[in-house]
């Protein structure tokens, strides 16, 4: 009995699993692309024959070795509601209000994450978001060690109040213009993950086709723990230099000593997930540590620690004496005797672990700065700013699935899942986790791109958005890992059927994530409307084009600029240029418009070499627009060696 019990759950499993189905991706409300073969694929039975129909049509072929089966309809136009249903002896399967329109692939980073409801004007967009046209499908975040055969969960939205705010905001405002001005079905494909590089996109086979590249993909590990053990020795290397790479535990009870210096540790932001700061995911025990500078007039009062939320395990030590051993909820106040802290530089070392509550979050603190200070009867000292952190090696220590830990990683969960669905393009807004590598950019983002389209087997078209203003405001001389990536992307235009969106003008020096969506889409769909769909409008920020040096000045030209150009100030100033003799030191440089041309003065009336604008991490002063509104892209006229150039992905 007990064997006819084992049989028969086995014959369950395996009917279950063999009958027929649509690949996840067809789930009711998809939208698929329209005047194109559309491909619609699942599994059934192996060798079993399935019946599929769409629109009038019907299409009959047999399961593969694997179960799997594949059909191409007929191009259609835009359209609908239809049925797309599957038959075979092992069952039906079929999904519902199928529209035919425009299909683009969204993905990237958190910027093209970000959803409606965190965009300006939410509930003004919320209350006109009735567009059932607009079909939405969120693809999960999954990393996978090979390409997956299909997605594991996820559906099709249609677009409404009370769905909206859940989309892609660009990938939103990008639709939304589109049907406005087609009048056709535009659905999203969404797939992104805040904070992802872009060789984690890559496929293993793209990466085998790039020099610098081929070396990792061969070594590309079969097993997450070893995934794992590279991560660590990574971050080991990274943190400690390869002449320390194994901590002892008697090397870190050195940590606590009054004299350690903390300043070879990882300088951040107290607050948020370790994982965010370059921790690669690393779940464990850790040290978190700042100096003060005490007043004379603390030393001889006890005072109050007060820090912000940890509720782990902390030990903590002020000049190598212990204050604290133990778990607090909330912000802590911690007593520390008088005669504790000395006058002038004292070091307050934390140790602590994983959070408990969230168990995901790891260790690090959350709060304000407000939340961390010194208390005295006569005042209070900040400690907010800048702290150090260290995870303890020597202790035992896990990594989470972390999206950066592996390159190929999210091509195999996520978009190899899509292949071959129809669309008609793909949006990408990603490139701050490269900026570090940016002249890199330069190979990785064109190979992604072309890998994409080997995959898919077609030349689609590719638009992405150019990194906006974020960070400081360093000069040419300081140079700047941002601009790199700008310049990175903009050389990418080289490919055929792709398209730049510049919104250098509405960043957020202090946010990474503008809140301004809605030009980012708009700028989008500029091009799309122009390159795809035949529109007569302006889509293209003016380009450099070249320059004529001349005693004292740089005159440079622009392309996209026919209309002329405009300073986008109230006082009709240019800012946002530099300018460089031989010398190759750059200075702020007066600049005037002449037609679609800009003439760039030195300011010490030498010769000059290279001309430079909006060269910053942060090119929020820069001004210079086309006279149809659109910000000119940011370039250089040399080509000296960037801040980048021997930063390589590893």
């Amino acid at each position: 009995m007990k064997r006819f019990s084992i049989l028969f759950l086995i014959f369950l499993s395996t009917t279950a699993f063999a009958q027929v189905r649509l690949a996840r991706v067809f789930s009711d409300h998809v939208v698929l692309q329209r005047q194109q073969p559309i491909p619609v694929w699942g599994w059934a039975k192996p060798g079993e024959k399935v019946s599929v129909a769409l629109a009038g049509q019907t299409q009959s072929v047999k399961a593969g070795t694997d179960g799997k089966w594949t059909v191409r309809f007929a191009p259609l136009e835009a359209g609908g509601p239809h049925t797309l249903s599957v038959t075979a002896k092992s069952g039906k399967a079929a999904a519902s209000d199928v529209l035919i329109g425009e299909v683009w692939l969204c993905s990237g980073q958190s910027n093209m994450e970000w959803p409606v409801k965190l965009a300006d004007n939410f509930a003004v967009e919320k209350g006109n978001a009735n567009f059932p046209q607009i079909r939405h499908f969120f693809v999960s975040h999954e990393m996978a060690l090979t390409p997956e055969a299909d997605l594991k969960n996820g559906d099709w939205k249609v677009c409404s109040p009370e769905t909206v705010g859940d989309f892609t905001a660009v990938g939103f405002f990008f639709a939304r213009e589109l049907t406005q001005k087609l009048g056709v079905p535009v659905g999203l494909l969404h797939s992104s993950w805040g904070g992802s590089q872009a060789e984690g996109w890559i496929s293993r086979e793209g990466m085998e086709r790039n020099d610098e590249l081929r070396p990792y993909a061969q070594r590309i590990p079969s097993r997450w723990s070893a995934v794992d053990s590279l991560v660590d020795y990574k971050l080991r290397k990274q943190l400690l230099g390869a002449e320390r790479l194994y901590p002892t535990p008697a090397d870190e009870q050195a940590y606590l000593s009054a004299d350690f210096d903390i300043t070879r540790w990882r300088k951040t932001d107290p607050f948020g997930q370790w994982e965010w700061k370059g921790m690669n995911g690393f779940r464990g025990n850790g040290f978190l540590a700042r100096y003060i500078d005490v007043p004379a007039g603390m030393i001889g009062q006890p005072t109050t620690l007060v820090l912000a939320e940890d509720d782990s395990r902390n030990q903590i030590f002020v000049n190598g004496k212990p204050v604290f051993d133990g778990e607090l909820k909330g912000v802590r106040k911690i007593a520390v005797p008088a005669n504790t802290w000395k006058a002038g530089r004292n070091l307050l070392m934390i140790k602590l672990g994983n959070r408990v509550n969230p168990a995901w979050f790891g260790p690090g603190l959350s709060g304000s700065a407000a939340d961390l200070y010194v208390e005295s009867p006569d005042g209070r000292l900040s400690l907010a700013g800048d702290w150090y952190i260290m995870p303890s090696f020597a202790e035992p220590h896990t990594y989470t699935r972390f999206m950066n830990n592996l390159g190929t990683a999210l091509y195999n969960g996520m978009i190899a899942p899509l292949v071959p669905f129809g669309i008609r393009g793909a949006l990408w807004y990603q490139g701050e986790t490269n900026a570090g590598r940016s002249y890199q950019y330069r190979q990785t983002f064109p190979l992604m791109i072309r890998d994409w389209r080997q995959k898919w087997g077609a030349e689609f078209p590719f638009y992405f958005v150019q990194l906006t203003s974020y960070g400081g405001t360093p000069t040419s001389n300081q140079g700047s890992g941002w601009a790199e990536l700008r310049e990175a992307q903009t050389l990418t235009l080289q490919l055929p059927k792709t398209g730049m969106a510049v919104i250098t003008d509405v960043g957020n020096p202090k946010d990474i994530h503008p809140t301004n969506k809605q030009t980012v889409g708009h700028r989008l769909a500029l091009i799309a409307l122009k390159q795809d769909y035949g529109q007569d409008v302006q889509a293209y920020s003016p380009m450099f084009e070249s320059v004529q040096f001349e005693p004292g000045k740089a005159v440079v030209s622009f392309k996209n600029a026919a209309g002329g150009l405009v300073a986008k100030d109230k006082y009709g100033y240019l800012r946002g240029f530099e300018i460089a003799g031989p010398d190759k030191v750059f200075h702020f440089a007066k600049a005037e418009i002449q037609g679609n041309k800009v003439v760039v003065f030195h300011p010490k009336g030498d010769k000059p070499v290279s001309v430079r604008y909006a060269w910053t991490d942060s090119p929020d002063e820069a001004n210079l627009f086309s006279a149809d509104g659109l910000p000119a892209n940011s370039f250089r006229t040399d080509d000296w060696p960037g801040v980048t150039m021997k930063n390589k992905f590893e």
